[in-house]
Parts: structure tokens; C-alpha cells; sequence
């Protein structure tokens, strides 16, 4: 039977296989560059961070789009034969067409913690005659690197009105540590607002009998110009 620190090995070892890019490195710069780039099927990139000069790149755009639909993604970059590891920070995107015209990449290491906003994905339906409101989307997290969760899962299984779920209640994975503030709202769930269907239609009623007034003393102020004209 395979121990923790085996799984763990192998675990690293498949996510590197996954992520594992061949890329270029960028000696020309300029719009006009990045967009010959992007029409030869390749993404303009940057890599900065652990005190080292930002490092111009291009990588193959259709393998990135693929590895990047989900957030947080670390890259293994092969870069002149040498590997580096990198975590996807920011991604710039045409705001018409969504397409990637640039990445962000931050220098990253095996076993370094950093600190990322994890999406918060919701299971389970509330009680009934509620209603399920969620004011945040994404919780920060400080988590090793290479091992960043997809997703937090928050239940709101069963939950009455009133119920409220903040950023302490969440459980969170294995060696992740929560950076959000602890009392930040996460989940609340309220009452469905009732709607009474005979009220509705006497103030509809009512509405319509005004607008009827209006229209016939509107008619019948009308009515002696119309017969001066004639």
C-alpha cells in the first residue's frame, strides 16, 4: 500500500505532467508583436517574482487555454531545457471576443505557500420556502503551491431562514489556512417573499378603473374643439 508521501509524490508528479509547457522566450516587443504572436496560435506571456528580472515569453496558445479554464493553475514551464514552476496571476482577455490576449505568471516552488482566492461551489438546497443568497463567490486561502484546491465546498443542505454561513465555518483543505477576514459572509439564507394574488389583482383593478376615468374626461374635454373644427 502506497504511504501519504508517496500518494502526495505522485499527485506532483501527475499535476507537472498535466501543466507541462514548452514555451519561448519574447526578444521582440510592442502591440504589433503580440498580435503576430496571437495570430500564429501563441499567447504573450510574463514571468516575474522571487527577486528575478521579469522574463518575456510566448506560450502555445490552444495547450493554455485548455489548462487555464480552471483558476489557479501552475504552470510547469520548460524553458530552454530548464523547468520553472509558475502560477497563473492575472489573464487578460479581449473584451468581445474572450481572447487571451496576455498572462501574468508569478515564480513559484515546490513546497512554497501562497495565497490565492479559491472559488466557493455550494451543495445541497436549503429548507423549503427559502431562499439561498451567496455574497461571496471566492474565499483566500494561503495553500502550497502545488497544491492548490479547485474549490471549496460549502452544505447548505437543510438550512433555515436565518441561517448564515461566514468564512470561520468553512472547512478547508488539508494544510490550507484561511487569509479571509473570519466574519465575512459567505452564504445567508432568507425567507421567499409571499406574494398575495388578490391583492395584486384589486390594485390592478383599481389602476385600471382610474386609467378608464382619465381616458373618458379626456374624451369629453375634447369633445367641443373637435366641434369647432367641424
Amino acid at each position: 500500500m502506497a504511504t501519504a508521501k508517496e500518494n502526495k509524490a505522485a499527485n506532483d508528479k501527475s499535476h507537472a505532467d498535466d501543466n507541462k509547457l514548452t514555451v519561448e522566450v519574447r526578444t521582440e516587443f510592442g502591440k504589433g508583436f503580440a498580435r503576430r504572436l496571437r495570430a500564429a496560435g501563441k499567447i504573450p506571456a510574463v514571468i516575474y517574482g522571487h527577486g528575478t528580472e521579469p522574463q518575456h515569453v510566448a506560450l502555445p496558445g490552444h495547450e493554455t487555454a485548455l489548462i487555464i479554464r480552471k483558476a489557479n493553475q501552475v504552470l510547469d514551464l520548460q524553458i530552454g531545457g530548464k523547468s520553472q514552476l509558475a502560477l497563473v496571476k492575472d489573464v487578460q482577455k479581449d473584451p468581445v471576443h474572450q481572447v487571451i490576449e496576455h498572462l501574468d505568471l508569478i515564480v513559484v516552488r515546490a513546497g512554497e505557500k501562497v495565497v490565492v482566492d479559491v472559488p466557493v461551489h455550494l451543495e445541497g438546497e436549503s429548507a423549503p420556502e427559502t431562499s439561498v443568497n451567496q455574497d461571496s463567490n471566492t474565499i483566500s486561502l494561503e495553500v502550497e503551491a502545488t497544491h492548490i484546491p479547485e474549490s471549496v465546498t460549502v452544505s447548505i443542505e437543510g438550512l433555515t431562514e436565518g441561517s448564515h454561513i461566514l468564512a470561520k465555518d468553512v472547512k478547508l483543505p488539508a494544510g490550507a489556512t484561511l487569509v479571509t477576514d473570519p466574519e465575512v459572509l459567505i452564504v445567508g439564507i432568507t425567507g421567499e417573499t409571499q406574494v398575495d394574488l388578490g391583492e395584486t389583482e384589486e390594485v390592478e383593478g383599481a389602476e385600471g378603473e382610474a386609467a378608464e376615468g382619465e381616458a373618458a374626461e379626456a374624451a369629453e374635454g375634447d369633445a367641443p374643439a373637435a366641434d369647432a373644427a367641424e
